[in-house]
């Protein structure tokens, strides 16, 4: 989790396939899964913010292996960075207007 601002944002430009500058949040976790960096493009420019635990880690969110990306919803980001297991919650069935969504995205099961 050596990254900064150039490496996440060709990462996201080259592995991701996405526009850095799209004011979407990137999110980005070491192997260990106790460090997050989340990258955002503001209008001005780019912010980077990090979060490192002092005990435990993160619990990712289950995903397909041939994935490259997971598309989180603005509640189930806020849950992840809580600390809360998102296999272990659900959320109620209620209307919500689809999202347009590029071929290769994966969304967690509803």
């Amino acid at each position: 989790m050596r990254k900064g601002f150039n490496g996440l944002y060709g990462l996201v430009r080259d592995r991701l396939q996405c526009d850095p500058t799209s004011g979407h949040v990137f999110l980005f976790a070491n192997a260990r899964r106790n460090r997050l960096k989340l990258l955002v493009y503001d209008g001005s420019g780019l912010w980077v913010c990090t979060k490192k635990l002092d005990g435990g880690r993160f619990r990712w969110p289950g995903r397909d292996s041939t994935a490259t990306k997971i598309v989180l919803s603005h509640e189930e980001l806020a849950l992840l960075l809580g600390g809360i297991d998102l296999r272990e919650t659900r959320p109620r069935k209620w209307y919500r207007k689809p999202l347009a969504e590029e071929p290769d995205k994966l969304r967690i099961p509803a």
